[in-house]
């Protein structure tokens, strides 16, 4: 297909070749959300931040929905949002309602998800809906943008829809794995996305190739990263999160760190692990491969974007 228009901020930043990043927020099971419009505050401070996801139930919780803190962290703070949405809570009627809504309120980046299964989160009892899977959900979007239909090719009345698409890869998967994996994200390509936005990589050589891998599609990567606020974080992560290990080192270091008795030099020391290990990984990747930037997740830990991006 041809190559769909830069509405979005976002799109406009990639495509004029600079290496961007972008960072992540977590509405929660919250009514109050002044602590994401926080979040975004500290994240546009930075002047290195293009655009800041919002996460749509992540690990199947049931979670304030990701369109209203979308359209508030732009409207309040400035910041554009990437909207994620998970094809796990909608079938495709509710599905093209929220997209349709979400652009009336003036969202211009769309993350299309599966979303981790109801059996992972905190009620169990839900039934997942998985009405589309994630490319049949990128096709609904692209009709709904490119063509002004839904996917019944019944049109949407009143004017055009301009959005961007991007979609989930994982850069950890392994031979024999990552075939699968990258036939899967060429299907995301053919079906329409702008960009991806890669799951967390800790190991350098596996992420240049997945990203090497991916250049066939000519399409914008970002790569995600996950610095690690803490310990117990590190040890959740390479326990329960499939397809990832953090590395033995990284993990002893904060263990070691987690001991300190003086939080404001635990959180300094925590800090200067995440930059030691961070910090050469991102360079290594900008210089080395050809990712348009990195999609940095460190949700809560505002705090860090300030010192580790401070070189780029």
């Amino acid at each position: 297909m041809a190559k769909r228009p830069a509405f979005s901020n976002l799109m406009k930043e990639i495509r004029t070749g600079k290496f961007i990043f972008t960072g992540e927020l977590e509405p929660t099971k919250m009514y109050d959300l002044s602590s994401v419009i926080h979040s975004a505050e500290e994240m546009k401070k930075t002047g290195k931040i293009v655009a800041a996801n919002v996460t749509d139930g992540p690990q199947g919780d049931a979670y304030t929905c990701s369109m209203v803190p979308s359209y508030l962290v732009q409207e309040k703070v400035g910041l554009e949002a990437v909207w994620q949405m998970t094809v796990r809570d909608r079938n495709r009627i509710a599905l093209f309602g929220d997209v349709v809504g979400g652009a009336i309120l003036g969202l211009k980046n769309i993350l299309t998800l599966t979303g981790d299964h109801t059996a992972l989160g905190d009620n169990k009892n839900a039934r997942p809906v998985y009405d589309l899977d994630s490319t049949q959900f990128i096709e609904l979007v692209s009709k709904i943008i490119d063509e002004g239909t839904d996917l019944e090719g019944k049109e949407i009345e009143g004017g055009k829809i301009e959005m961007n698409i991007g979609c989930a890869a994982n850069p950890n998967a392994l031979p024999p794995y990552l075939e699968p994996e990258i036939l899967k994200v060429g299907r995301k390509v053919e079906a329409g996305v702008d960009f991806i936005q890669t799951q967390t990589a800790f190991d350098i050589d596996e992420a240049k190739v997945f990203l090497k891998e991916l250049e066939k599609y000519n399409v914008a990567v970002l790569l995600g990263l996950f610095p690690l606020k803490n310990y117990g974080i590190a040890w959740y992560f390479d326990k329960y999160i499939p397809g990832v290990s953090v590395p033995k080192d990284l993990l002893g270091e904060l263990k070691t760190a987690k001991k300190m008795e003086d939080k404001k030099a635990r959180n300094a020391k925590i800090d200067q692990i995440n930059i030691d290990f961070f910090e050469p990984f991102i360079k290594e990747i900008k210089k080395t491969t050809k990712a348009a930037g990195i999609h940095c997740m460190a949700v809560h830990y505002e705090r860090l974007f300030g010192p580790l991006l401070k070189d780029f």
